[in-house]
């Protein structure tokens, strides 16, 4: 059973899916956040495989921000060892706000172009 927030999240997730495509170029950086950890990837669409991926398991003794900060580094360092510069990112139906925007810019950061 779901509740309305889930499924508002998931016509937010569907609308903007809609128009979001990873490929080779510029895979797709998708980001999925649950209540306790903060996962990321990075997909090539065209062939259905992840080429990088981070999570915040194991840091669960930093705040929740600092989290998603270390984990956009990590995600933006284990991209660019797969040879990837310039993503288009995902943000899966979450609000760009908090824990997924501290991601993104500490992705930035690390040298990801999006």
């Amino acid at each position: 059973m779901t509740t309305k927030k889930v499924e508002r999240r998931i016509k937010i997730k569907h609308r903007i899916r809609k128009n979001v495509y990873g490929t080779a170029e510029r895979p797709r950086m998708s980001v999925f956040r649950s209540n306790k950890q903060i996962y990321v990837q990075v997909i090539n669409d065209d062939e259905g495989k992840t080429i990088a991926a981070a999570s915040s398991l194991g840091l669960e003794a930093m705040p929740k921000k600092e989290q998603a900060a270390k984990v956009g580094e990590l995600v933006a360092k284990n991209a660019q060892a797969a040879g990837v510069t310039a993503v288009v990112f995902d943000r899966n139906g979450y609000l760009y706000h908090g824990r997924v925007k501290e991601l993104a810019d500490a992705a930035r950061k690390g040298g990801l172009k999006f």
